[in-house]
């Protein structure tokens, strides 16, 4: 793996692996962020050794985000086809979850309703 050294490195998948993969980037002195819950309480031995620090959290995901994401969205200004890669209509939400959990889907666009 090549090392860049990173002063700052984000994780948001939770997976054991993406965060290893984090502290292998990460210089010594870093932090690593981690947005949402983690799947597995990762070995931080690692990353110990190299004084990086392993932040994180919950997302924030308050009523003002959402309108103001949504406004984003629909303005052209943020690309949401960058993050979903499968779509999936509301009938079929347990296929999406299925999808992402088996790591076919970085995340499930769930269609509600078209216009």
């Amino acid at each position: 793996m090549l090392n860049l050294g990173c002063d700052a490195v984000l994780e948001c998948v939770g997976a054991e692996s993406a965060i290893q993969q984090a502290g292998q980037l990460a210089r010594a002195g870093a932090v690593i962020g981690r947005v949402g819950v983690p799947q597995t309480q990762p070995n931080t031995n690692t990353m110990f050794w190299k004084n990086v620090g392993l932040r994180g959290g919950i997302a924030s995901a308050t009523t003002h985000d959402k309108t103001l994401l949504l406004k984003a969205v629909l303005d052209g200004e943020i690309d949401p086809g960058k993050v979903f890669n499968k779509r999936f209509d509301l009938a079929d939400i347990q296929k999406a979850y299925e999808a992402m959990d088996k790591r076919e889907a970085i995340k499930s666009l769930v269609i509600v309703a078209d216009k």
